[in-house]
């Protein structure tokens, strides 16, 4: 008498999936929604889940921690729905990178910036805010200002590289003047504190952008 094999039932299918997915995607909003009105601190994984509608296990197995769970919603937002590529492998920051025209370039990165900004400026201040009092959001805001100033850095190097800097603006100061004006706090205090427009503050940035880092054209003024 042959054994019959029973064949084990594979739950690993797409619609389990998607509704993995799904579910996580509730959590992390729940979390930003929590986060960006109360703050990291006074925020339980407790109050998200029940703000997601799950149970706190549900959290737990997804993220592990709050502070796992506040680098996830991080990446989403910085990065868009592509959260596992890092920023300098993004399509529209390669745009940036190889646009050959330096005005272009830098106001294509102006309008990017604008676009990431509106999903995470709030976000990155609660970052900030959290830091000095967890040592793990403290390690996950210096390596946001790390990368960030990175990914500035390169976009520089690329003008540079055109000869398009100004005259006289090494590549280390003008990254970091890249690098400051293109930080989400000025953002936060024209847009968020001030009542500008996201599209206002996109076109001072990117006038400011081409004003302090390009070598003027002949055929300007």
């Amino acid at each position: 008498m042959t054994a019959r094999v029973k064949k084990s039932r594979t739950y690993n299918s797409p619609r389990r999936r998607e509704q993995a997915a799904a579910t996580r995607r509730q959590i992390l909003s729940a979390a930003q929604r929590l986060f960006e009105s109360q703050g990291y601190s006074a925020t339980s994984m407790a109050a998200i889940a029940a703000e997601a509608g799950v149970v706190p296990k549900t959290v737990y197995l997804a993220f592990e921690t709050k502070s796992g769970l506040l680098r996830a919603l991080w990446h989403l937002l910085l990065r868009g729905e592509r959260d596992e590529v890092p920023v300098a492998q993004q399509t529209w920051y390669r745009q940036v990178i190889e646009e050959p025209d330096p005005e272009r370039q830098l106001r294509l990165a102006a309008h990017n910036s604008r676009l990431v900004k509106e999903r995470a400026a709030a976000l990155m201040e609660v970052i900030r805010d959290a830091a000095a009092a967890d040592p793990e959001v403290g390690a996950l805001w210096e390596r946001i200002e790390t990368d960030f100033h990175a990914n500035q850095h390169s976009i520089v190097k690329s003008l540079h590289k055109k000869g398009a800097l100004k005259k006289g603006l090494g590549v280390e100061r003008a990254a970091d003047i890249l690098w400051t004006i293109n930080h989400p706090t000025p953002y936060l205090l024209l847009v968020g504190r001030r009542g500008w427009t996201p599209a206002a503050f996109e076109k001072w940035l990117a006038d400011l952008l081409c004003s302090e880092l390009l070598e003027p054209s002949p055929s300007a003024g």
